[in-house]
């Protein structure tokens, strides 16, 4: 089978790498295309994926909707040449529309309710299915297949992913000190207009608080203010999840690694004033999350929070006790795939076979 995929965030490189790897060693061939973003194209390299580059994009909304075009005709030309059986992405419209040009199927995963009114107008009606999370709250019809899981197991599931203790040398540190991530996203993606995380005062009083107590990394998308550059993580980026593991907190605004964190057992505060995700609600039901919607009293929490000596025992009982009946969902898009079409219908029909990916 010939498969072309599509990447546009550096959280969708982790998401299929492992597919990749097992999907070649049975024989099927990829296209990778990715959106140029220096650690997208590290990360590529890093794992031995080979890519092509389809350009930068843009910011702006309009900016979004001319590079739509330029990228469905760079993606339409590579299709053209590779001739893929199957398209795959995590809801890129572009792979989408290019599968709907030459009627082949485009499986989209997603795992963010909040993108639907997006993407039902660019990604679903060219889509053949969606996959999602179990938890995901909105109902997309009969395309729709769900696991029970969420999107970070597909690279943290412990079948492909343990912690590195040899992190505390990247960072600097002696083994064992306790250290806090703080995480800023740069608010340019087309879900994040109009919305906004923490201030310049927000974070600094944090990073007050934090420092007398644990060693501060921050991780930021965009340009750090001068005040807080002492405070910036100098690690390959292929080693924010050994990071993430061995954290004592996880604080920021990004909601895929305050998933990550919850995840891998490290409790986080996530400070995003967009509507709280499926996967990061059932992570707050786990009390392994908290959400604010604003940065109102996240300052006074962390406070308090800092003084608890059992969190990070705590948060890994709660992580166990979330994950216990999760499959693997590498495995389970694997099968999904490699049967398809006939795994659609398996799974309206039978939706607990994918049981049979517990691990």
């Amino acid at each position: 089978m010939k498969i072309l995929i599509d990447i546009g965030h550096p959280a969708h490189v982790h998401y299929f790498r492992n597919f990749i790897k097992i999907m070649e060693s049975r024989g099927h061939k990829f296209k990778v295309i990715a959106r140029k973003r220096e650690i997208i194209f590290e990360l590529l390299s890093h794992y031995g994926i080979k890519f092509h580059n389809r350009g930068r994009g843009s910011d702006s909304f309009i900016g979004k909707i001319v590079y739509m075009f330029f990228a469905d005709i760079l993606i339409f030309i590579k299709a053209l040449r590779f001739k893929p059986d199957l398209f795959l992405s995590f809801s890129s419209p572009y792979a989408a529309q290019v599968s709907y040009l030459f009627r082949k199927p485009h499986i989209a995963l997603n795992d963010t309710e909040h993108t639907d009114k997006t993407h039902s107008k660019f990604t679903y009606p060219f889509s053949a299915n969606l996959i999602t999370p179990k938890s995901y709250t909105n109902d997309i019809g009969e395309k729709h297949i769900r696991f029970n899981n969420i999107i970070e197991s597909l690279y943290l599931h412990k079948t492909y992913f343990q912690p590195d203790k040899d992190i505390y040398k990247f960072l600097g540190i002696k083994e064992n000190e306790e250290y806090v991530i703080l995480r800023f996203v740069s608010w340019n993606a087309h879900h994040d207009f109009g919305q906004q995380g923490l201030s310049k005062k927000d974070k600094e009083e944090l990073i007050s608080i934090l420092k007398v107590k644990f060693k501060v990394f921050i991780s930021s998308e965009g340009k750090l203010e001068e005040s807080l550059k002492q405070y910036q993580i100098k690690i390959p980026p292929y080693k924010m999840h050994d990071v993430l593991a061995n954290a004592s907190l996880f604080i920021g605004e990004s909601g895929t690694m305050a998933s990550e964190s919850a995840v891998l057992g490290t409790y986080a505060v996530y400070i995003n004033s967009l509507p709280l995700m499926c996967y990061l609600r059932l992570e707050q039901e786990n009390n392994l999350l908290k959400h604010f919607s604003s940065t109102e009293d996240v300052v006074e929490y962390v406070r308090n929070l800092i003084q608890r000596n059992d969190l990070k025992e705590e948060a890994l009982k709660n992580r166990d006790m979330m994950t216990k009946d999760f499959i693997d969902p590498t495995a389970f898009l694997i099968w999904f795939i490699e049967n398809y079409p006939e795994s659609v219908k398996f799974m309206k029909d039978n939706p607990d076979y994918q049981n049979k990916f517990k691990i």
